[in-house]
């Protein structure tokens, strides 16, 4: 059975960093394309980085580039996700998410496997 568990959300002044992670089971990460995704109340949900597992290469959407970084962690078969110079703006639920196939992409709906989500609150 596909797994993903995410964690490490909370409460965090703007300016301050958390570090998201995504344990998966059921599956070896780095066979698929992996994105974490986030969703504001009242908003649709947006990839906010993806990777590739073909690649290697990782990319971001313009509101998170240059403060937020995707990476995969091989040995232990989790990915994280580095938050840095948060945002009121960046408050919400994030997940990750994985596809059955190498290529990542920003769109949510080939992603068939999601985790339960982790709450990101920044105050400003």
């Amino acid at each position: 059975e596909v797994q993903l568990v995410e964690s490490g959300g909370g409460l965090v002044q703007a300016g301050g960093s958390l570090k998201l992670s995504c344990a998966a089971s059921g599956f070896i990460f780095n066979e698929y394309a992996i994105a974490w995704f986030r969703q504001a109340p009242g908003k649709e949900r947006e990839a906010v980085a993806w990777m590739s597992s073909d690649d290697g290469i990782t990319h971001c959407a313009d509101s998170v580039k240059g403060r937020f970084t995707i990476s995969i962690d091989n040995a232990n078969n989790t990915a994280f996700l580095q938050m840095n110079n948060l945002e009121p703006e960046d408050t919400a639920l994030y997940y990750c998410a994985t596809k059955g196939y190498p290529v990542a992409s920003p769109l949510a709906a080939p992603y068939k496997q999601w985790g339960q989500g982790t709450l990101v609150n920044v105050s400003s």
